[in-house]
Protein backbone atom coordinates (compact mmCIF):
# COMPACT_ATOMS: atom_id res chain seq x y z
CA UNK A 1 0.00 0.00 0.00
CA UNK A 2 1.22 3.49 -0.85
CA UNK A 3 1.38 6.25 1.75
CA UNK A 4 0.78 9.92 0.99
CA UNK A 5 0.40 13.19 2.91
CA UNK A 6 -2.52 15.56 3.29
CA UNK A 7 -1.42 18.86 4.80
CA UNK A 8 -3.61 21.75 5.92
CA UNK A 9 -0.67 23.97 6.97
CA UNK A 10 -2.02 24.18 10.52
CA UNK A 11 -1.18 27.29 12.56
CA UNK A 12 -0.80 25.88 16.06
CA UNK A 13 -0.80 27.94 19.25
CA UNK A 14 2.24 30.19 19.55
CA UNK A 15 3.21 29.78 15.87
CA UNK A 16 2.77 32.16 12.93
CA UNK A 17 1.24 31.58 9.49
CA UNK A 18 4.74 31.90 8.03
CA UNK A 19 5.88 29.11 10.35
CA UNK A 20 3.02 26.93 9.11
CA UNK A 21 4.00 27.40 5.47
CA UNK A 22 7.68 26.79 6.22
CA UNK A 23 6.69 23.61 8.02
CA UNK A 24 4.69 22.48 4.98
CA UNK A 25 7.81 22.78 2.82
CA UNK A 26 9.87 20.86 5.35
CA UNK A 27 7.21 18.16 5.60
CA UNK A 28 7.22 17.69 1.82
CA UNK A 29 10.98 17.31 1.76
CA UNK A 30 10.97 14.81 4.63
CA UNK A 31 8.05 12.89 3.09
CA UNK A 32 9.95 12.65 -0.19
CA UNK A 33 13.00 11.24 1.60
CA UNK A 34 10.84 8.71 3.44
CA UNK A 35 9.19 7.41 0.26
CA UNK A 36 5.71 8.93 0.51
CA UNK A 37 3.99 8.93 -2.87
CA UNK A 38 2.31 12.36 -2.96
CA UNK A 39 1.47 15.40 -0.84
CA UNK A 40 -1.67 17.47 -1.19
CA UNK A 41 -2.45 20.87 0.28
CA UNK A 42 -5.97 21.61 1.50
CA UNK A 43 -7.83 24.88 0.88
CA UNK A 44 -9.23 26.81 3.84
CA UNK A 45 -10.55 30.38 3.99
CA UNK A 46 -11.50 32.75 6.78
CA UNK A 47 -9.63 30.96 9.56
CA UNK A 48 -6.53 31.72 11.62
CA UNK A 49 -6.12 27.97 12.26
CA UNK A 50 -4.83 27.08 8.77
CA UNK A 51 -2.44 28.88 6.43
CA UNK A 52 -3.32 26.93 3.28
CA UNK A 53 -5.69 29.33 1.53
CA UNK A 54 -3.91 29.14 -1.86
CA UNK A 55 -2.78 25.51 -2.20
CA UNK A 56 -1.83 25.85 -5.86
CA UNK A 57 0.78 28.48 -4.93
CA UNK A 58 2.22 26.33 -2.13
CA UNK A 59 2.30 23.44 -4.61
CA UNK A 60 4.39 25.48 -7.06
CA UNK A 61 6.81 26.55 -4.34
CA UNK A 62 7.25 23.04 -2.97
CA UNK A 63 7.68 21.59 -6.46
CA UNK A 64 10.73 23.80 -6.89
CA UNK A 65 12.20 22.46 -3.64
CA UNK A 66 11.59 18.74 -4.19
CA UNK A 67 12.48 16.25 -6.91
CA UNK A 68 10.21 13.21 -6.94
CA UNK A 69 7.12 13.44 -4.76
CA UNK A 70 3.82 14.19 -6.50
CA UNK A 71 2.19 17.45 -5.41
CA UNK A 72 -1.22 19.00 -5.70
CA UNK A 73 -4.41 20.13 -4.07
CA UNK A 74 -6.71 18.25 -1.78
CA UNK A 75 -8.59 20.04 -2.92
CA UNK A 76 -9.11 23.06 -5.09
CA UNK A 77 -12.56 24.32 -4.05
CA UNK A 78 -14.03 24.45 -7.51
CA UNK A 79 -17.02 26.66 -6.66
CA UNK A 80 -14.79 29.71 -6.27
CA UNK A 81 -12.95 29.67 -9.61
CA UNK A 82 -13.38 29.96 -13.35
CA UNK A 83 -12.84 26.72 -15.32
CA UNK A 84 -10.43 28.55 -17.61
CA UNK A 85 -8.37 29.80 -14.69
CA UNK A 86 -8.21 26.38 -13.04
CA UNK A 87 -7.19 24.70 -16.30
CA UNK A 88 -4.46 27.27 -16.93
CA UNK A 89 -3.11 27.12 -13.37
CA UNK A 90 -2.76 23.36 -13.33
CA UNK A 91 -1.43 23.12 -16.87
CA UNK A 92 1.21 25.66 -15.91
CA UNK A 93 2.11 23.68 -12.79
CA UNK A 94 2.34 20.51 -14.86
CA UNK A 95 4.54 22.21 -17.44
CA UNK A 96 6.92 23.25 -14.66
CA UNK A 97 6.88 19.86 -12.90
CA UNK A 98 5.76 17.33 -15.53
CA UNK A 99 4.49 14.04 -14.19
CA UNK A 100 4.31 15.32 -10.61
CA UNK A 101 1.14 17.45 -10.41
CA UNK A 102 -2.32 16.46 -9.16
CA UNK A 103 -5.51 18.45 -9.70
CA UNK A 104 -7.58 17.46 -6.68
CA UNK A 105 -11.10 18.93 -6.74
CA UNK A 106 -13.40 19.58 -3.79
CA UNK A 107 -17.03 20.71 -3.96
CA UNK A 108 -17.17 22.15 -0.43
CA UNK A 109 -16.67 25.90 0.15
CA UNK A 110 -13.64 25.52 2.42
CA UNK A 111 -14.73 28.45 4.56
CA UNK A 112 -17.53 30.18 6.39
CA UNK A 113 -20.40 32.10 4.81
CA UNK A 114 -18.56 35.43 4.90
CA UNK A 115 -15.61 33.92 3.07
CA UNK A 116 -17.85 32.30 0.47
CA UNK A 117 -19.51 35.59 -0.43
CA UNK A 118 -16.22 37.50 -0.39
CA UNK A 119 -14.71 34.99 -2.83
CA UNK A 120 -17.74 35.38 -5.11
CA UNK A 121 -17.46 39.18 -4.87
CA UNK A 122 -20.85 39.40 -3.23
CA UNK A 123 -22.67 37.35 -5.84
CA UNK A 124 -24.77 34.35 -4.89
CA UNK A 125 -22.49 31.31 -4.94
CA UNK A 126 -23.46 28.62 -7.45
CA UNK A 127 -23.75 25.33 -5.59
CA UNK A 128 -25.84 23.61 -8.27
CA UNK A 129 -23.59 23.33 -11.33
CA UNK A 130 -20.27 22.19 -9.91
CA UNK A 131 -20.04 19.03 -12.00
CA UNK A 132 -20.72 21.01 -15.15
CA UNK A 133 -17.94 23.40 -14.12
CA UNK A 134 -15.66 20.42 -13.53
CA UNK A 135 -16.44 19.03 -17.00
CA UNK A 136 -15.54 22.34 -18.61
CA UNK A 137 -12.31 22.54 -16.65
CA UNK A 138 -11.22 19.03 -17.67
CA UNK A 139 -12.14 19.70 -21.30
CA UNK A 140 -10.04 22.87 -21.40
CA UNK A 141 -7.20 21.14 -19.58
CA UNK A 142 -7.18 18.43 -22.25
CA UNK A 143 -6.86 21.01 -25.07
CA UNK A 144 -10.42 20.37 -26.26
CA UNK A 145 -13.30 22.72 -27.04
CA UNK A 146 -16.07 22.85 -24.43
CA UNK A 147 -19.73 22.90 -25.40
CA UNK A 148 -20.47 26.15 -23.55
CA UNK A 149 -20.48 29.18 -25.83
CA UNK A 150 -18.53 31.17 -23.25
CA UNK A 151 -15.50 28.91 -23.64
CA UNK A 152 -15.74 27.89 -27.30
CA UNK A 153 -13.49 30.64 -28.61
CA UNK A 154 -10.58 30.49 -26.20
CA UNK A 155 -7.85 28.05 -25.24
CA UNK A 156 -6.25 27.14 -21.94
CA UNK A 157 -2.55 27.83 -22.13
CA UNK A 158 0.06 26.42 -22.05
CA UNK A 159 -1.08 23.74 -24.46
CA UNK A 160 0.36 20.29 -25.19
CA UNK A 161 1.78 19.72 -21.72
CA UNK A 162 1.78 16.58 -19.61
CA UNK A 163 -1.66 16.41 -18.05
CA UNK A 164 -1.94 16.47 -14.27
CA UNK A 165 -3.65 13.55 -12.59
CA UNK A 166 -7.20 14.62 -11.75
CA UNK A 167 -8.96 13.51 -8.58
CA UNK A 168 -12.39 14.14 -7.11
CA UNK A 169 -12.66 14.40 -3.33
CA UNK A 170 -15.73 13.13 -1.58
CA UNK A 171 -17.38 11.10 1.14
CA UNK A 172 -20.54 9.84 -0.58
CA UNK A 173 -21.67 7.42 -3.23
CA UNK A 174 -22.70 10.27 -5.52
CA UNK A 175 -19.20 11.72 -5.74
CA UNK A 176 -17.77 8.25 -6.35
CA UNK A 177 -20.05 7.72 -9.36
CA UNK A 178 -19.22 11.16 -10.76
CA UNK A 179 -15.47 10.56 -10.37
CA UNK A 180 -15.74 7.23 -12.17
CA UNK A 181 -17.76 8.63 -15.07
CA UNK A 182 -15.11 11.29 -15.67
CA UNK A 183 -12.12 8.95 -15.45
CA UNK A 184 -10.79 10.67 -12.34
CA UNK A 185 -9.18 9.26 -9.24
CA UNK A 186 -11.39 9.12 -6.16
CA UNK A 187 -10.14 10.45 -2.82
CA UNK A 188 -12.32 9.49 0.12
CA UNK A 189 -12.25 11.67 3.26
CA UNK A 190 -12.50 9.04 5.99
CA UNK A 191 -11.83 11.63 8.70
CA UNK A 192 -14.86 13.76 7.76
CA UNK A 193 -17.73 11.87 9.34
CA UNK A 194 -18.46 8.72 11.29
CA UNK A 195 -19.57 5.58 9.54
CA UNK A 196 -19.28 7.04 6.06
CA UNK A 197 -16.81 4.58 4.50
CA UNK A 198 -18.60 1.66 2.86
CA UNK A 199 -17.48 -0.92 0.34
CA UNK A 200 -20.43 -0.05 -1.91
CA UNK A 201 -19.04 3.46 -2.46
CA UNK A 202 -15.79 2.15 -3.92
CA UNK A 203 -17.62 -0.55 -5.88
CA UNK A 204 -19.80 2.14 -7.45
CA UNK A 205 -16.70 4.10 -8.40
CA UNK A 206 -15.05 1.11 -10.06
CA UNK A 207 -18.27 0.08 -11.84
CA UNK A 208 -18.76 3.53 -13.37
CA UNK A 209 -15.10 4.20 -14.16
CA UNK A 210 -14.28 5.07 -17.76
CA UNK A 211 -10.61 5.50 -18.74
CA UNK A 212 -9.70 9.07 -19.61
CA UNK A 213 -6.75 11.19 -20.63
CA UNK A 214 -6.26 11.91 -16.93
CA UNK A 215 -6.33 8.35 -15.58
CA UNK A 216 -6.23 4.98 -17.33
CA UNK A 217 -7.57 2.83 -14.50
CA UNK A 218 -9.49 3.34 -11.25
CA UNK A 219 -7.42 4.78 -8.40
CA UNK A 220 -8.65 5.26 -4.83
CA UNK A 221 -6.97 6.87 -1.87
CA UNK A 222 -8.43 7.28 1.60
CA UNK A 223 -7.52 10.20 3.87
CA UNK A 224 -7.10 9.53 7.59
CA UNK A 225 -6.47 11.74 10.61
CA UNK A 226 -3.59 10.08 12.45
CA UNK A 227 -1.58 10.62 15.65
CA UNK A 228 1.40 8.29 16.02
CA UNK A 229 4.11 8.12 18.68
CA UNK A 230 6.62 5.63 20.07
CA UNK A 231 4.18 4.48 22.77
CA UNK A 232 0.41 4.35 23.07
CA UNK A 233 0.60 6.66 26.11
CA UNK A 234 2.60 9.28 24.24
CA UNK A 235 0.22 9.08 21.28
CA UNK A 236 -2.74 9.68 23.59
CA UNK A 237 -0.96 12.68 25.09
CA UNK A 238 -0.20 14.15 21.67
CA UNK A 239 -3.71 13.42 20.35
CA UNK A 240 -5.72 15.24 22.98
CA UNK A 241 -5.30 18.74 21.44
CA UNK A 242 -6.71 17.43 18.17
CA UNK A 243 -9.51 15.66 20.04
CA UNK A 244 -10.49 18.95 21.68
CA UNK A 245 -10.18 20.86 18.40
CA UNK A 246 -12.63 18.51 16.69
CA UNK A 247 -15.13 18.90 19.52
CA UNK A 248 -14.86 22.67 19.25
CA UNK A 249 -15.23 22.50 15.46
CA UNK A 250 -18.50 20.61 15.89
CA UNK A 251 -19.60 23.51 18.10
CA UNK A 252 -18.77 25.99 15.33
CA UNK A 253 -15.41 27.06 16.74
CA UNK A 254 -12.34 26.64 14.53
CA UNK A 255 -9.37 27.44 16.76
CA UNK A 256 -5.61 27.12 16.73
CA UNK A 257 -4.40 23.85 18.19
CA UNK A 258 -3.42 24.09 21.85
CA UNK A 259 -0.30 22.41 23.20
CA UNK A 260 -0.46 18.92 24.76
CA UNK A 261 0.34 20.52 28.14
CA UNK A 262 -2.63 22.88 27.80
CA UNK A 263 -4.86 20.04 26.63
CA UNK A 264 -3.87 17.88 29.58
CA UNK A 265 -5.19 20.52 31.97
CA UNK A 266 -8.30 21.31 29.92
CA UNK A 267 -11.49 20.48 31.78
CA UNK A 268 -13.78 18.45 29.57
CA UNK A 269 -17.50 18.16 30.15
CA UNK A 270 -19.03 14.68 30.23
CA UNK A 271 -20.63 15.40 26.86
CA UNK A 272 -17.26 16.39 25.39
CA UNK A 273 -15.65 13.22 26.73
CA UNK A 274 -18.28 11.13 25.00
CA UNK A 275 -17.78 13.14 21.80
CA UNK A 276 -14.03 12.51 21.85
CA UNK A 277 -14.51 8.77 22.29
CA UNK A 278 -16.95 8.75 19.39
CA UNK A 279 -14.57 10.73 17.19
CA UNK A 280 -11.80 8.24 17.88
CA UNK A 281 -13.48 6.02 15.31
CA UNK A 282 -12.10 8.39 12.65
CA UNK A 283 -8.98 9.63 14.48
CA UNK A 284 -6.39 6.85 14.54
CA UNK A 285 -4.22 7.11 17.66
CA UNK A 286 -1.47 4.73 18.74
CA UNK A 287 1.92 3.30 17.92
CA UNK A 288 3.02 3.00 14.31
CA UNK A 289 2.27 -0.72 14.35
CA UNK A 290 -1.22 -0.22 15.76
CA UNK A 291 -2.09 2.42 13.17
CA UNK A 292 -0.41 0.49 10.34
CA UNK A 293 -2.38 -2.63 11.22
CA UNK A 294 -5.62 -0.63 11.03
CA UNK A 295 -4.68 0.90 7.68
CA UNK A 296 -3.77 -2.49 6.21
CA UNK A 297 -6.98 -4.00 7.56
CA UNK A 298 -9.07 -1.24 5.96
CA UNK A 299 -7.18 -1.49 2.67
CA UNK A 300 -7.89 -5.22 2.49
CA UNK A 301 -11.54 -4.85 3.52
CA UNK A 302 -12.40 -1.90 1.27
CA UNK A 303 -9.97 -2.52 -1.58
CA UNK A 304 -8.03 0.72 -1.88
CA UNK A 305 -4.38 1.18 -2.83
CA UNK A 306 -3.28 4.30 -0.99
CA UNK A 307 -3.69 5.87 2.44
CA UNK A 308 -3.32 9.63 2.72
CA UNK A 309 -2.15 10.65 6.18
CA UNK A 310 -3.15 13.93 7.83
CA UNK A 311 -1.22 14.31 11.08
CA UNK A 312 -1.72 17.56 13.00
CA UNK A 313 0.53 17.80 16.05
CA UNK A 314 1.22 20.98 17.99
CA UNK A 315 4.96 20.82 17.33
CA UNK A 316 6.61 20.31 13.95
CA UNK A 317 9.06 17.89 15.55
CA UNK A 318 6.24 15.63 16.70
CA UNK A 319 4.45 15.88 13.38
CA UNK A 320 7.53 14.84 11.41
CA UNK A 321 8.16 12.07 13.91
CA UNK A 322 4.69 10.65 13.26
CA UNK A 323 5.32 10.46 9.52
CA UNK A 324 8.77 8.93 10.10
CA UNK A 325 7.42 6.24 12.43
CA UNK A 326 4.63 5.31 10.07
CA UNK A 327 6.99 5.17 7.08
CA UNK A 328 9.38 2.92 8.96
CA UNK A 329 6.51 0.55 9.72
CA UNK A 330 4.90 0.53 6.27
CA UNK A 331 7.32 1.60 3.52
Amino acid sequence: MRLSVLDQAPITGGKTPQNALEYAVELAQVAEELGYDRMWLAEHHGSDAFASSAPEIITAYIAAKTNRIRLGTGGTMIMHYSPLKMAEVFKTLSALAPGRIDFGVGRAPGGDQRSIYALSQGNNPDFDHLYEKLDTTLTLMNDEVPEELLYKHTIATPQKVVLPESWLLGSSGNSAIEAGRRGMGYSFAQFFMLGSMRKEIFELYRYHFKPSAFMEKPEINVAYLVTVAETKEEAEYQAKPQDIARIHLAQGRMEQLMSPEEAKNYQLSEEEKVGIQTNRQIHLVGTAKEVADKLRQDAEEYGFQEAMICSIAHSQEQRLNAYRLLAKEML
